[in-house]
């Protein structure tokens, strides 16, 4: 797949069968449409042509809005929609002078003279351009003069997959990571370098490596312990993880600490991925430390019997 940082980098392509949108968490409404855009460039011998935004829109028209916090990196993203066949990935820098664009102008300048789209397939009820102004209804009735074909994933396929960025977004804040893979397709994941912590884990038979997620608009899913696997490069490691502010320590500041089960290396300065599995419990305030240790050994048994199942 190749990625492109600004429409200006983008070479017009033969047989372009193209869609846009934020794709953040490439979840399975994404998923739907990738496969149909893929479906219709084999049928013409075409190549797909993914136009996403960054930042995200929201946080560009919403500044004062902060709470906005995404389910992909770009990074991740790239990842993903490569994983779903996707040749081209045109990532559009979103900005207010970029949200003023008609959508004729969209169409005109984009669509048709740096892409060159033979087919432009979207999702149900998909709006672009200024205030939202283009819709498929116009799309199709301008088709003709436009010269390229237009495609709407019909509404039906959508609603059976019931499932919205926003749907999981809440999830995860619920610590709700099994509904969010249901919708995902796949764990919600985090990566970040794991960087080194007060280490009192240590202390008390269960050692964690502190993990500095990469990026500050990345969603942390709800305070709590979780069963987890870890990737550290191509090997995959089981663990529990801990999401909080460490109320037993009278800590204030948000800690994401992982024990791995049966590991004893050093990965300071590694980059790990977190891949959540099942939510164990939420965080709480024992008494001592003493009362901590007990309550992780029967954190460790429950997060192996959720990782075997």
């Amino acid at each position: 797949m190749k990625i492109y940082h600004g429409i200006e980098h983008f070479e017009k392509i033969k047989n372009a069968v193209v869609t846009s949108g934020t794709f953040d968490g490439v979840h399975h409404g994404h998923q739907a449409i990738l496969h149909r855009l893929r479906e219709s460039a084999n049928s013409i011998h075409g190549e797909t042509v993914v136009i996403t935004y960054w930042p995200h829109p929201r946080m560009v028209l919403n500044p004062a809005d902060t709470s906005l916090k995404l389910l992909n990196t770009f990074e991740e993203k790239a990842l993903l929609l490569e994983d779903a066949g996707t040749d081209h990935l045109l990532r559009i820098p979103f900005t207010k002078d970029f949200s003023q664009l008609s959508s004729d102008e969209f169409v005109k300048k984009i669509l048709i003279d740096k892409i060159g789209t033979r087919k432009l397939v979207i999702g149900y009820d998909h709006h672009f351009g200024k205030n939202r102004e283009g819709s498929f209804e116009q799309l199709r009735a301008n088709a003709p003069a436009y010269g390229f074909e237009v495609e709407e994933i019909p509404r039906q396929l959508i609603d059976d997959v019931a499932v919205s960025s926003t749907r999981i977004r809440e999830a995860l804040e619920r610590g709700d990571v099994s509904e969010a893979r249901h919708f995902l397709g796949r764990n919600y994941s985090l990566t970040g370098m794991v960087v080194r912590g007060d280490q009192i884990g240590r202390t008390i038979g269960y050692p964690t490596a502190n993990i500095q997620v990469d990026s500050v608009y990345k969603l942390i899913p709800m305070d709590g312990i979780y069963a987890v696997r870890v990737s550290i490069g191509k090997r995959l490691f089981s663990g529990m993880l801990y999401i909080g502010k460490r109320p037993t320590l009278n800590a204030t500041q948000q800690v994401i600490e992982v024990n791995l089960f049966d590991f004893d290396e050093d990965i300071y300065g590694d980059t790990v991925t977190l891949h959540f599995h099942s939510f164990l419990r939420g965080d709480e305030k024992f008494q001592d430390l003493d009362a901590l240790k007990n309550q992780l050994a029967k954190d460790k048994i429950n997060a192996l019997h959720a990782l075997q199942n």
